[in-house]
């Protein structure tokens, strides 16, 4: 007797598994599987907090030397465009004395036809553009007289000055435009770099940016520390210095060369004098701008950048500093960090993107970075190996 049983359809079971049920939930915990596989990279790929900082410091520092291109374009902008002015205006003298010489050569020829006292072909000649191409003609230049030689000679002077002026002017123009565009470019990176810098502080959590505050308030303890280090070197050095020019003034008084060597010593001192004078003017200048805020490419006097602060600082002393850090570490004399005094210029990393200007026991006074102001800090605020020269400017 044939059984009642109908026939399982081939292919309902997958390695002992029945479907749909079990395979369905199967396939789904696969899936689960992998979207928890999928999302744990997620989580790792977030950087830390020491990373967001270090990038953030990072994207700081390259708007500051951005903001060096652009200070450094601008001024160049400034010098070009004084230049293009000071040409076109000369274009314009060049050209009324075009017109004037002009005139006169009109007047003579109109007196000449007149009068018959020449042909129409000198007419023509006299009020060429350019009357230089019929000197060959012995003919007409022996009519003509010294009165109309002169004007004639005066006009061609004139056209090719005319000329050389507008071309000077035309490749000034040029210029201009690519410094105009150099300083667009820079604009646009300093801008950028500190937006992704606001950005990335943005995405931080209240609990990371307070970890972040005192990873802050860890380096400028140490800062601070170093400062205090720095600070009793210079003293010890100062006071070996000072017993050493007692011990060689006390032996030089004995002997007969004493005029000599107080002679040398006092032409060294006045300098030192003057220098330490002009430090004091432009560190007083100085503190006076404290708390107020950094802005890129500001020299004053609601706000400053690094060099526009030290550049305004040591102006009030009566010295002239450029505009950039890159070229005011080139306006003085190097000396070496224990040797720093009081309104040196301490410059920071190897692209000189930094600048401040020392008052003493290790500490300066600087424009730090958008969003901060102009304070009093340790020269170690980012570490001993950020340093990277001292100068003395006069």
């Amino acid at each position: 007797m044939a059984s009642h049983r109908k026939s399982r359809p081939a292919g309902t079971r997958v390695a002992g598994i029945r479907t749909p049920a079990l395979a369905t939930a199967a396939l789904t915990s696969v899936a689960l599987l992998s979207q928890s596989a999928n999302a744990a990279p997620e989580a790792d790929d977030k950087p830390s907090l020491e990373e967001v900082e270090k990038k953030v410091d990072d994207l700081y520092r390259q708007a500051e030397s951005a903001t060096d291109k652009y200070n450094a374009a601008k001024e160049k902008t400034a010098k070009q465009r004084k230049r293009v002015d000071t040409l076109l205006d000369g274009v314009a003298q060049r050209t009324q004395k075009l017109n004037e010489a002009r005139e006169k050569l009109g007047s003579f020829a109109a007196a000449q036809y007149r009068t018959g006292a020449s042909a129409p072909d000198t007419a023509t000649f006299l009020l060429a553009d350019t009357p230089q191409d019929y000197f060959d003609q012995t003919q007409l230049m022996d009519r003509m007289t010294g009165r109309q030689k002169i004007a004639v000679d005066d006009y061609v002077t004139q056209q090719s000055e005319t000329m050389k002026k507008r071309q000077e002017a035309t490749e000034s123009l040029e210029t201009l435009n690519e410094t105009q565009g150099d300083l667009k470019t820079a604009k646009a990176t300093v801008q950028r770099k500190l937006a992704d810098a606001r950005e990335l502080l943005s995405k931080l959590t209240a609990e990371e940016k307070a970890r972040l505050a005192a990873i802050e308030r860890e380096k400028q303890q140490e800062a601070a520390r170093k400062a205090a280090e720095l600070a009793r070197q210079q003293a010890a050095q100062q006071q070996a210095q000072e017993e050493a020019a007692q011990q060689q003034e006390s032996g030089s008084s004995s002997s007969s060369g004493s005029s000599s060597s107080a002679g040398s010593s006092a032409s060294t001192a006045p300098a030192d004098s003057s220098y330490a004078t002009k430090a004091e003017k432009a560190l007083a200048f100085a503190r006076a701008q404290i708390g107020k805020p950094y802005v890129w490419g500001a020299v004053g006097p609601g706000s400053y950048d690094c060099s526009g602060l030290t550049q305004a600082a040591w102006k009030a002393a009566g010295v002239t500093l450029p505009r950039t850090t890159w070229d005011q570490v080139n306006a003085g004399t190097t000396v070496s960090l224990t040797n720093a005094q009081p309104g040196d210029l301490v410059f920071f990393y190897d692209d000189l993107s930094h600048v401040g200007i020392y008052i003493g026991n290790g500490m300066m006074i600087h424009a730090p970075k958008p969003g901060t102001y102009v304070r009093e800090e340790s020269i170690y605020y980012d570490g001993e190996s950020s340093i990277h020269s001292v100068v003395r400017p006069a």
